[in-house]
Protein backbone atom coordinates (compact mmCIF):
# COMPACT_ATOMS: atom_id res chain seq x y z
CA UNK A 1 0.00 0.00 0.00
CA UNK A 2 1.47 3.35 -1.10
CA UNK A 3 1.41 6.18 0.64
CA UNK A 4 -0.16 9.44 0.44
CA UNK A 5 3.42 11.32 -0.57
CA UNK A 6 4.58 8.11 -3.15
CA UNK A 7 1.14 8.30 -5.04
CA UNK A 8 1.49 11.91 -5.71
CA UNK A 9 4.98 11.03 -7.43
CA UNK A 10 3.93 8.84 -9.22
CA UNK A 11 1.24 10.95 -10.70
CA UNK A 12 3.10 14.02 -11.13
CA UNK A 13 5.20 11.85 -13.75
CA UNK A 14 2.57 10.47 -15.32
CA UNK A 15 0.74 13.74 -15.33
CA UNK A 16 2.92 16.42 -16.24
CA UNK A 17 4.30 15.65 -19.27
CA UNK A 18 0.42 16.23 -20.53
CA UNK A 19 0.26 19.43 -19.50
CA UNK A 20 0.41 22.02 -22.49
CA UNK A 21 2.89 24.15 -19.70
CA UNK A 22 5.46 26.48 -21.36
CA UNK A 23 7.94 23.18 -21.82
CA UNK A 24 5.42 21.25 -24.30
CA UNK A 25 4.82 24.41 -26.56
CA UNK A 26 6.29 23.02 -29.58
CA UNK A 27 4.69 24.16 -32.12
CA UNK A 28 0.62 26.11 -33.68
CA UNK A 29 -0.74 22.84 -32.62
CA UNK A 30 -0.48 23.25 -29.03
CA UNK A 31 -1.49 27.15 -29.64
CA UNK A 32 -4.91 28.78 -30.33
CA UNK A 33 -5.44 32.56 -30.87
CA UNK A 34 -7.84 33.97 -28.47
CA UNK A 35 -9.94 37.29 -28.78
CA UNK A 36 -8.49 39.40 -25.91
CA UNK A 37 -12.33 40.89 -25.76
CA UNK A 38 -13.37 37.11 -24.82
CA UNK A 39 -11.09 36.50 -22.27
CA UNK A 40 -11.62 39.02 -19.68
CA UNK A 41 -14.41 36.64 -17.97
CA UNK A 42 -12.07 33.66 -18.62
CA UNK A 43 -9.28 33.74 -16.95
CA UNK A 44 -8.36 33.99 -13.50
CA UNK A 45 -8.94 33.51 -10.30
CA UNK A 46 -11.56 30.39 -10.33
CA UNK A 47 -10.85 29.72 -14.14
CA UNK A 48 -6.82 29.17 -13.85
CA UNK A 49 -4.52 31.73 -15.58
CA UNK A 50 -4.40 31.41 -19.59
CA UNK A 51 -0.55 31.16 -20.65
CA UNK A 52 1.04 32.83 -23.40
CA UNK A 53 2.54 30.92 -25.88
CA UNK A 54 4.07 33.71 -28.54
CA UNK A 55 5.29 37.05 -27.71
CA UNK A 56 2.73 40.30 -28.43
CA UNK A 57 4.93 43.49 -29.25
CA UNK A 58 3.09 46.61 -29.00
CA UNK A 59 2.20 47.74 -32.21
CA UNK A 60 1.57 51.53 -30.44
CA UNK A 61 3.82 53.36 -27.81
CA UNK A 62 2.04 53.67 -24.46
CA UNK A 63 0.90 56.47 -24.11
CA UNK A 64 0.36 57.05 -27.61
CA UNK A 65 0.85 60.70 -27.11
CA UNK A 66 1.89 63.39 -24.43
CA UNK A 67 -1.17 64.19 -22.14
CA UNK A 68 -2.10 65.90 -18.97
CA UNK A 69 -1.64 63.87 -15.97
CA UNK A 70 -4.07 65.88 -14.24
CA UNK A 71 -6.50 68.79 -14.74
CA UNK A 72 -4.64 72.05 -15.01
CA UNK A 73 -3.27 74.35 -17.39
CA UNK A 74 -0.86 73.31 -20.59
CA UNK A 75 1.95 76.00 -20.61
CA UNK A 76 5.29 76.73 -21.93
CA UNK A 77 7.69 76.22 -19.27
CA UNK A 78 9.46 78.99 -20.56
CA UNK A 79 6.64 81.27 -19.54
CA UNK A 80 7.07 80.41 -15.83
CA UNK A 81 5.82 83.37 -13.41
CA UNK A 82 4.14 85.43 -16.09
CA UNK A 83 0.65 86.06 -16.45
CA UNK A 84 -1.14 84.50 -19.78
CA UNK A 85 -4.21 84.77 -21.49
CA UNK A 86 -6.62 81.65 -21.47
CA UNK A 87 -7.32 80.16 -24.78
CA UNK A 88 -9.73 77.44 -25.53
CA UNK A 89 -10.28 74.31 -23.11
CA UNK A 90 -8.81 70.66 -23.99
CA UNK A 91 -10.90 68.20 -23.50
CA UNK A 92 -9.58 64.45 -23.58
CA UNK A 93 -10.26 62.87 -26.75
CA UNK A 94 -9.19 65.47 -29.13
CA UNK A 95 -6.70 66.58 -31.21
CA UNK A 96 -5.81 70.21 -29.85
CA UNK A 97 -4.87 73.13 -32.00
CA UNK A 98 -1.13 74.15 -31.33
CA UNK A 99 -0.53 76.52 -28.44
CA UNK A 100 0.93 80.08 -29.47
CA UNK A 101 3.42 81.86 -27.24
CA UNK A 102 1.85 83.65 -24.50
CA UNK A 103 -1.02 81.70 -24.17
CA UNK A 104 -2.27 78.34 -21.73
CA UNK A 105 -4.96 76.04 -22.67
CA UNK A 106 -7.26 74.34 -19.90
CA UNK A 107 -6.52 70.82 -20.49
CA UNK A 108 -8.17 67.73 -18.48
CA UNK A 109 -6.55 64.90 -17.01
CA UNK A 110 -5.48 62.61 -20.22
CA UNK A 111 -5.89 65.04 -22.79
CA UNK A 112 -3.66 65.44 -25.29
CA UNK A 113 -0.92 67.91 -24.82
CA UNK A 114 -0.83 70.56 -27.62
CA UNK A 115 2.13 71.24 -29.84
CA UNK A 116 4.08 73.86 -28.32
CA UNK A 117 3.48 72.86 -24.70
CA UNK A 118 5.68 71.31 -22.63
CA UNK A 119 4.10 71.56 -19.12
CA UNK A 120 1.21 71.44 -16.75
CA UNK A 121 -0.05 73.45 -13.66
CA UNK A 122 -2.71 72.38 -11.45
CA UNK A 123 -5.96 73.77 -11.43
CA UNK A 124 -5.68 73.74 -7.86
CA UNK A 125 -3.27 77.02 -8.50
CA UNK A 126 -5.98 79.58 -9.64
CA UNK A 127 -8.32 81.40 -7.71
CA UNK A 128 -11.35 79.41 -8.42
CA UNK A 129 -9.49 76.35 -7.78
CA UNK A 130 -11.29 73.75 -9.71
CA UNK A 131 -13.08 73.16 -12.93
CA UNK A 132 -15.56 73.58 -14.31
CA UNK A 133 -15.45 77.36 -12.17
CA UNK A 134 -11.91 77.77 -13.81
CA UNK A 135 -12.83 77.74 -17.16
CA UNK A 136 -14.41 80.95 -17.00
CA UNK A 137 -11.01 83.06 -16.12
CA UNK A 138 -9.58 84.83 -19.47
CA UNK A 139 -5.82 84.96 -18.15
CA UNK A 140 -4.11 82.42 -15.70
CA UNK A 141 -0.55 83.34 -13.56
CA UNK A 142 1.69 80.44 -14.16
CA UNK A 143 3.91 79.37 -11.08
CA UNK A 144 7.16 80.48 -11.17
CA UNK A 145 8.75 77.25 -10.50
CA UNK A 146 7.65 75.43 -13.29
CA UNK A 147 9.82 73.11 -15.02
CA UNK A 148 9.54 71.56 -18.37
CA UNK A 149 8.00 68.01 -18.15
CA UNK A 150 5.96 68.92 -15.23
CA UNK A 151 2.73 66.56 -15.15
CA UNK A 152 3.28 65.50 -18.52
CA UNK A 153 2.90 61.55 -19.28
CA UNK A 154 5.17 61.37 -22.30
CA UNK A 155 4.51 59.31 -25.30
CA UNK A 156 6.13 55.70 -25.02
CA UNK A 157 7.00 56.28 -21.31
CA UNK A 158 4.51 53.10 -20.20
CA UNK A 159 5.43 51.39 -23.13
CA UNK A 160 7.79 51.99 -26.40
CA UNK A 161 6.78 50.73 -29.55
CA UNK A 162 7.92 47.29 -30.55
CA UNK A 163 8.37 46.84 -26.83
CA UNK A 164 7.07 43.32 -25.88
CA UNK A 165 3.60 43.44 -23.78
CA UNK A 166 3.56 40.24 -22.66
CA UNK A 167 6.27 37.15 -22.80
CA UNK A 168 6.25 33.93 -23.48
CA UNK A 169 5.27 31.68 -20.81
CA UNK A 170 3.57 34.50 -18.62
CA UNK A 171 0.10 34.26 -16.78
CA UNK A 172 -2.32 36.48 -18.73
CA UNK A 173 -3.49 38.37 -15.49
CA UNK A 174 -6.12 41.35 -15.26
CA UNK A 175 -2.87 43.62 -15.60
CA UNK A 176 -1.55 41.74 -18.59
CA UNK A 177 -5.15 41.76 -20.00
CA UNK A 178 -5.52 45.56 -19.46
CA UNK A 179 -2.35 46.39 -21.23
CA UNK A 180 -3.14 44.25 -24.33
CA UNK A 181 -6.18 46.41 -24.57
CA UNK A 182 -4.52 49.40 -24.36
CA UNK A 183 -2.00 48.67 -26.71
CA UNK A 184 -4.60 47.69 -29.65
CA UNK A 185 -3.82 44.08 -29.47
CA UNK A 186 -7.14 42.53 -30.62
CA UNK A 187 -5.86 38.62 -30.79
CA UNK A 188 -3.52 36.55 -28.58
CA UNK A 189 -2.43 33.28 -29.01
CA UNK A 190 -1.89 31.50 -26.25
CA UNK A 191 -1.30 27.99 -25.18
CA UNK A 192 -4.35 25.64 -25.46
CA UNK A 193 -5.68 24.54 -21.68
CA UNK A 194 -5.25 21.15 -20.85
CA UNK A 195 -7.64 18.43 -21.87
CA UNK A 196 -9.43 16.11 -19.24
CA UNK A 197 -12.24 13.62 -20.56
CA UNK A 198 -14.29 12.84 -17.54
CA UNK A 199 -15.08 9.08 -17.20
CA UNK A 200 -17.61 7.66 -15.02
CA UNK A 201 -18.56 4.48 -14.87
CA UNK A 202 -21.24 1.77 -13.90
CA UNK A 203 -24.43 0.29 -15.18
CA UNK A 204 -26.61 1.81 -12.68
CA UNK A 205 -26.38 5.86 -13.65
CA UNK A 206 -28.76 7.69 -15.53
CA UNK A 207 -27.56 9.14 -18.66
CA UNK A 208 -25.30 6.69 -19.90
CA UNK A 209 -23.56 7.54 -23.08
CA UNK A 210 -24.96 6.63 -26.24
CA UNK A 211 -21.67 5.03 -27.25
CA UNK A 212 -21.57 2.66 -24.41
CA UNK A 213 -24.90 0.98 -25.97
CA UNK A 214 -26.33 -0.13 -22.44
CA UNK A 215 -29.73 1.61 -22.28
CA UNK A 216 -31.34 3.37 -19.69
CA UNK A 217 -30.36 2.34 -16.43
CA UNK A 218 -33.09 4.22 -15.22
CA UNK A 219 -35.41 1.19 -16.82
CA UNK A 220 -33.90 -1.10 -14.55
CA UNK A 221 -35.45 1.20 -11.33
CA UNK A 222 -31.95 1.14 -9.78
CA UNK A 223 -30.38 4.18 -11.64
CA UNK A 224 -28.18 6.74 -10.06
CA UNK A 225 -27.78 9.98 -10.47
CA UNK A 226 -23.83 11.08 -11.78
CA UNK A 227 -22.76 13.36 -9.28
CA UNK A 228 -19.02 12.46 -9.67
CA UNK A 229 -18.97 13.61 -13.16
CA UNK A 230 -20.59 16.77 -12.50
CA UNK A 231 -18.47 17.33 -9.50
CA UNK A 232 -14.87 16.76 -10.51
CA UNK A 233 -15.93 18.74 -14.13
CA UNK A 234 -16.69 21.74 -11.65
CA UNK A 235 -13.22 21.04 -9.76
CA UNK A 236 -10.97 20.78 -13.27
CA UNK A 237 -13.10 24.36 -14.64
CA UNK A 238 -11.58 25.83 -11.38
CA UNK A 239 -7.73 24.93 -12.37
CA UNK A 240 -8.53 26.14 -16.14
CA UNK A 241 -9.07 22.64 -17.71
CA UNK A 242 -11.50 21.79 -20.25
CA UNK A 243 -13.23 18.79 -19.90
CA UNK A 244 -15.84 16.33 -21.35
CA UNK A 245 -18.12 13.76 -19.50
CA UNK A 246 -18.49 10.39 -21.05
CA UNK A 247 -20.54 7.51 -18.60
CA UNK A 248 -20.29 4.35 -19.32
CA UNK A 249 -21.47 0.70 -18.14
CA UNK A 250 -19.67 -1.93 -16.29
CA UNK A 251 -19.76 -3.79 -19.98
CA UNK A 252 -15.75 -4.40 -21.04
CA UNK A 253 -16.39 -4.17 -24.73
CA UNK A 254 -18.95 -1.35 -24.42
CA UNK A 255 -16.54 0.74 -22.17
CA UNK A 256 -13.83 0.04 -24.46
CA UNK A 257 -15.97 1.31 -27.26
CA UNK A 258 -17.10 4.39 -25.78
CA UNK A 259 -13.40 5.59 -23.89
CA UNK A 260 -12.01 5.25 -27.77
CA UNK A 261 -14.74 7.22 -29.25
CA UNK A 262 -14.79 9.64 -25.92
CA UNK A 263 -10.96 10.18 -26.65
CA UNK A 264 -10.30 10.13 -29.93
CA UNK A 265 -7.54 12.94 -30.59
CA UNK A 266 -8.92 15.55 -28.15
CA UNK A 267 -8.00 14.22 -25.02
CA UNK A 268 -4.54 14.59 -23.31
CA UNK A 269 -5.56 12.76 -19.79
CA UNK A 270 -8.70 10.57 -18.87
CA UNK A 271 -9.73 10.23 -15.12
CA UNK A 272 -11.87 7.53 -14.35
CA UNK A 273 -14.15 7.37 -11.71
CA UNK A 274 -15.50 3.77 -9.73
CA UNK A 275 -14.39 0.32 -10.90
CA UNK A 276 -10.94 -0.03 -9.33
CA UNK A 277 -11.59 -1.95 -6.85
CA UNK A 278 -11.28 -6.48 -6.01
CA UNK A 279 -14.68 -7.10 -6.67
CA UNK A 280 -16.71 -8.15 -10.26
CA UNK A 281 -17.88 -5.68 -12.43
CA UNK A 282 -14.97 -3.22 -12.07
CA UNK A 283 -15.11 -2.57 -15.76
CA UNK A 284 -11.96 -0.13 -15.37
CA UNK A 285 -9.52 -2.46 -14.01
CA UNK A 286 -10.50 -5.47 -15.76
CA UNK A 287 -10.15 -3.79 -18.89
CA UNK A 288 -7.31 -1.41 -18.67
CA UNK A 289 -5.10 -3.06 -16.59
CA UNK A 290 -4.13 -5.47 -19.98
CA UNK A 291 -3.26 -1.80 -21.54
CA UNK A 292 -1.15 -0.80 -18.62
CA UNK A 293 -3.21 0.50 -15.82
CA UNK A 294 -2.02 -0.24 -12.38
CA UNK A 295 -4.07 -0.55 -9.32
CA UNK A 296 -1.87 0.88 -6.57
CA UNK A 297 -4.41 1.36 -3.24
CA UNK A 298 -2.93 4.11 -1.02
CA UNK A 299 -2.71 4.56 2.40
CA UNK A 300 -6.02 7.10 2.83
CA UNK A 301 -9.36 7.09 3.82
CA UNK A 302 -11.36 7.81 1.79
CA UNK A 303 -9.74 7.40 -1.50
CA UNK A 304 -7.85 4.23 -0.91
CA UNK A 305 -8.30 2.30 -4.02
CA UNK A 306 -6.40 4.30 -6.45
CA UNK A 307 -4.93 3.16 -10.13
CA UNK A 308 -2.64 4.93 -12.95
CA UNK A 309 -0.82 4.76 -15.45
CA UNK A 310 -0.26 5.73 -19.36
CA UNK A 311 -3.07 3.27 -21.59
CA UNK A 312 -3.39 2.61 -25.25
CA UNK A 313 -6.69 4.47 -26.04
CA UNK A 314 -7.94 5.25 -29.95
CA UNK A 315 -4.49 4.26 -30.84
CA UNK A 316 -2.55 6.38 -28.94
CA UNK A 317 -0.82 6.29 -25.44
CA UNK A 318 -2.96 8.24 -23.01
CA UNK A 319 -2.55 9.13 -19.54
CA UNK A 320 -5.28 7.85 -17.07
CA UNK A 321 -5.73 8.54 -13.41
CA UNK A 322 -8.42 6.88 -12.01
CA UNK A 323 -10.19 7.85 -8.52
CA UNK A 324 -12.91 5.72 -6.43
CA UNK A 325 -16.72 5.89 -7.18
CA UNK A 326 -17.78 6.83 -4.45
CA UNK A 327 -18.37 11.25 -4.46
CA UNK A 328 -16.41 11.94 -1.63
CA UNK A 329 -13.35 9.48 -2.12
CA UNK A 330 -13.13 11.03 -6.00
CA UNK A 331 -13.23 14.60 -4.76
CA UNK A 332 -10.86 14.28 -1.70
CA UNK A 333 -8.62 12.30 -4.06
CA UNK A 334 -9.07 15.22 -6.49
CA UNK A 335 -7.66 17.23 -3.79
CA UNK A 336 -4.81 15.39 -2.89
CA UNK A 337 -3.89 14.22 -6.18
CA UNK A 338 -4.45 15.71 -9.28
CA UNK A 339 -5.76 19.25 -8.52
CA UNK A 340 -2.05 20.55 -7.19
CA UNK A 341 -0.73 19.66 -10.71
CA UNK A 342 -3.54 21.18 -12.43
CA UNK A 343 -3.30 23.99 -10.71
CA UNK A 344 0.79 25.10 -11.27
CA UNK A 345 -0.02 24.47 -15.17
CA UNK A 346 -3.15 27.15 -14.61
CA UNK A 347 -0.32 29.20 -13.23
CA UNK A 348 -2.19 29.14 -9.89
CA UNK A 349 -1.39 28.53 -6.15
CA UNK A 350 -0.70 24.54 -5.86
CA UNK A 351 -1.83 24.40 -2.22
CA UNK A 352 -5.26 25.13 -0.82
CA UNK A 353 -4.80 27.84 2.02
CA UNK A 354 -3.48 25.46 5.17
CA UNK A 355 -3.28 26.27 8.66
CA UNK A 356 -3.51 23.96 12.21
CA UNK A 357 -5.94 24.23 14.34
CA UNK A 358 -7.06 22.47 17.30
CA UNK A 359 -9.87 20.11 16.90
CA UNK A 360 -13.48 20.86 18.59
CA UNK A 361 -14.47 17.40 19.44
CA UNK A 362 -13.69 13.69 19.20
CA UNK A 363 -13.10 11.28 16.25
CA UNK A 364 -11.61 7.77 15.51
CA UNK A 365 -9.19 7.41 13.00
CA UNK A 366 -7.91 4.10 11.60
CA UNK A 367 -4.60 4.25 12.57
CA UNK A 368 -2.36 2.56 9.59
CA UNK A 369 -4.03 5.10 6.97
CA UNK A 370 -4.02 9.14 6.64
CA UNK A 371 -7.95 10.30 7.21
CA UNK A 372 -9.66 13.20 5.53
CA UNK A 373 -12.45 14.89 7.47
CA UNK A 374 -14.67 17.54 6.59
CA UNK A 375 -15.06 20.05 8.60
CA UNK A 376 -15.86 23.68 9.34
CA UNK A 377 -13.42 26.19 11.79
CA UNK A 378 -15.88 28.48 14.11
CA UNK A 379 -14.24 30.20 16.69
CA UNK A 380 -10.55 29.55 16.07
CA UNK A 381 -11.07 25.41 16.23
CA UNK A 382 -12.37 22.89 13.79
CA UNK A 383 -15.97 21.05 13.66
CA UNK A 384 -16.37 18.01 11.79
CA UNK A 385 -19.14 18.00 9.80
CA UNK A 386 -20.45 14.35 9.24
CA UNK A 387 -18.97 11.15 9.72
CA UNK A 388 -15.60 10.08 7.65
CA UNK A 389 -17.95 7.20 5.28
CA UNK A 390 -17.50 8.33 1.61
CA UNK A 391 -20.71 8.37 0.53
CA UNK A 392 -21.67 11.58 2.53
CA UNK A 393 -21.98 14.12 -0.15
CA UNK A 394 -23.96 16.14 1.01
CA UNK A 395 -22.06 16.58 4.12
CA UNK A 396 -18.61 17.29 1.98
CA UNK A 397 -21.18 19.84 0.61
CA UNK A 398 -21.60 21.53 3.55
CA UNK A 399 -18.08 21.87 4.84
CA UNK A 400 -15.83 24.56 4.25
CA UNK A 401 -12.40 22.79 5.07
CA UNK A 402 -10.78 19.52 4.38
CA UNK A 403 -9.24 17.73 8.25
CA UNK A 404 -6.33 15.83 7.81
CA UNK A 405 -5.41 13.01 10.32
CA UNK A 406 -1.84 11.61 10.24
CA UNK A 407 -1.02 7.98 9.98
CA UNK A 408 -0.84 6.92 12.81
CA UNK A 409 -3.71 8.11 14.89
CA UNK A 410 -6.19 6.01 15.93
CA UNK A 411 -8.05 8.69 17.90
CA UNK A 412 -8.25 13.01 18.19
CA UNK A 413 -9.09 14.41 21.21
CA UNK A 414 -10.50 18.15 21.47
CA UNK A 415 -7.61 20.36 21.74
CA UNK A 416 -5.29 18.32 19.45
CA UNK A 417 -4.38 20.07 16.66
CA UNK A 418 -4.61 18.59 13.08
CA UNK A 419 -4.47 20.39 9.60
CA UNK A 420 -7.07 21.89 7.72
CA UNK A 421 -7.14 22.92 3.94
CA UNK A 422 -9.65 25.59 3.10
CA UNK A 423 -11.81 24.82 0.18
CA UNK A 424 -13.71 28.06 -0.33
Amino acid sequence: MRTIGQHQRELEALVAPALHTLADVVGDDSLEAVLVDDLAADTGAGHGYRVVGRAVGSPMPLPPFDNSQMDGFAVRAADAGSTLRVVEPIPAGVVPVPLDPGTAAPIMTGARIPDGADAVFPVEATEPGAFPAALSLTTVDVPADLAPGTFLRTTGSDLALGAPVVAVGAALTPAVLGALAAAGVARVELVRRPRVLVVSTGSELSGLSDAGGAGDAADTGAAINDANGIALRAALAEVGVESRIARVPDDEPRFLAALDAAVGDWADLVLTTGGISAGAYEVVRQALEPRGLAVTPVAMQPGGPQASGTVSIAGRPVPVVSFPGNPVSALVSFEVFLRPLLARAARMPESRTSQVLPAAEAAVSPEGKHQVRRGRVQDGAVHFVGGPSSHLLAHYADATHLVHVPVGTAAVEPGDHLTVWSLR
